[in-house]
């Protein structure tokens, strides 16, 4: 499976671009990692990367939207606080019984469901939203 950011989703704001590359990034040497059989070893990386990641980012993205008051704030921040409460409970899970098959399986689909659904389709909206307004 291949997810990797182009210019179809490019905001327009270089701050959040460049952090949307470095997530998609990160995906990919997580899924490098898997296929060479070595997700176990990434794993631990990817959850250090996103701790700090969704905090920056989300605030970033939150503050633009209250800035240029988007209609669609309160769903973002919600699917936001719910991608959160999701990495949460995988932590747990990587602290409890430590970076098992399942957990890097469940971090993929995670992953790949966040960059399909969330930052192709409600990120991109939010994109032109600003540019219009």
């Amino acid at each position: 499976m291949e997810i990797a950011w182009n210019a179809s989703l490019a905001t327009g704001n270089e701050e959040i671009d460049n952090q949307h590359k470095e997530l998609f990034s990160r995906f990919a040497n997580l899924l490098a990692a898997c296929s060479q059989r070595k997700g176990r070893e990434e794993i631990l990386n990817m959850y250090r990367f996103l701790d700090s990641y969704v905090k920056d980012h989300f605030a970033l993205e939150e503050r633009l939207q209250l800035q240029h008051s988007y209609p669609g704030y309160a769903d973002h921040k919600a699917q936001h606080d719910n991608f959160i409460r999701d990495l949460k409970q995988l932590e747990y899970l990587l602290q409890d019984e430590g970076a098992t098959l399942m957990l890097v399986i469940v971090t993929n689909q995670t992953m790949a469901d966040w960059l399909i659904n969330h930052v192709s389709r409600e990120d991109v909206k939010l994109a032109e939203y600003l540019r219009r307004n």
